[in-house]
């Protein structure tokens, strides 16, 4: 587990994309045992000249003025107990956010930063915080309305990491199964974390029925625009 960041500390990433109106995602990458492993970062635009930032990642300051240029941060999702390497240095930079995380996910957050919510406290009629079933209240995803249609940004239910870097990335991402060939849930994962198979597959399948689902968003590896409920309703087949 990489030591959590007290400081702002900029590991090489990629440019902010726009995914879609007044959503921006980057990937950055985590210093691992192995070598460097992709992680990604989501901001969303919310009502009132705000924004939610999903997974915190810390960027260099030409793609910070581009996070900031959809609104305040005023919210930081650390979406389970261990996307929390830079919660320290967003909170000090940005010290009016509040911290949101699943309450199964508090205990472990608190040991990086206070949390202020673990419910949804975005206060936007087209952005929800949601909470996993069967994953112990431990795990956070935001559902995003938008007018070209839906976006599911989730955190490690689902791993596409269908290109990595380096013989490290490489190594970790086929031994523990991060999607190298396909969308799938990561082997830790699903022996780690999950803690009800039948409960995780049926709210898979109930995102896969969300009204006008477009996308997913994952916290490693690539968005995914294409079939995105065939990819929900694949892994909740490999959980009955």
């Amino acid at each position: 587990m990489a030591k959590l960041h007290d400081e702002w500390t900029v590991f090489p990433h990629g440019p902010v994309e726009l995914i879609d109106d007044g959503i921006l995602s980057v990937e950055g990458e985590i210093h691992m045992p192995l070598g460097r492993f992709p992680r990604r970062m989501t901001v969303v635009a919310l009502s009132g000249g705000q924004s939610v930032v999903f997974s915190a990642v810390c960027l260099n300051e030409r793609a910070m003025r581009d996070v900031e240029s959809l609104g305040t941060p005023a919210f930081m999702v650390v979406p389970n107990g261990f996307h929390r390497l830079d919660a320290r240095p967003w909170k000090a930079r940005y010290p009016d956010m509040k911290v949101v995380c699943p309450p199964g996910a508090r205990n472990r957050v608190e040991k990086a930063v206070h949390v202020d919510a673990t419910t949804d406290v975005l206060a936007d009629p087209d952005v929800d915080f949601v909470i996993a079933d069967g994953m112990g209240e431990a795990e956070g995803a935001l559902v995003v309305r938008r007018q070209a249609g839906t976006t599911l940004v989730i955190n490690d239910l689902i791993s596409n990491v269908r290109h990595p870097k380096g013989v490290g990335a490489n190594v970790m991402a086929r031994l523990f199964g991060f999607g190298v060939r396909r969308p799938q849930m990561a082997r830790e994962v699903r022996w780690l974390f999950v803690k009800d198979k039948e409960a995780v597959a049926k709210q898979l399948r109930e995102w896969a029925e969300m009204p006008g689902l477009q996308r997913l968003i994952v916290s490693h590896g690539d968005a995914m625009d294409e079939a995105p409920r065939e990819v929900l309703r694949n892994i909740a087949l490999t959980l009955d």
